[in-house]
């Protein structure tokens, strides 16, 4: 996927990305068409909203997430979201 609101660094990151690739993609596509800024922050694809940090996207060893980055403040009425830390 390359136009105009995509980030070069993240697609070389996706390039080669061994694991979660196709996972990654789909998270891109989502993220874009709510009409965050991509970035790529601290290794990760990461969007923003008016330059304030939103939502990265991370891989792990079992699984792949985005990683909300006030996601405590989220309403969750279904209990879709897993808080990672207590932070």
């Amino acid at each position: 996927m390359i136009n105009s609101r995509t980030n070069p660094k993240v697609d070389e990151f996706l390039n080669k990305a061994d694991k979660w690739k196709e996972e990654f993609e789909t998270l891109r596509s989502i993220v874009l068409d709510c009409g965050l800024i991509e970035n790529f922050k601290w290794m990760h694809p990461c969007y923003t909203l008016e330059k304030k940090n939103v939502v990265l996207i991370h891989g792990f060893k079992e699984y792949c997430a985005l990683l909300f980055h006030k996601g405590a403040l989220l309403k969750d009425p279904h209990g879709i979201l897993i808080q990672q830390t207590e932070n």
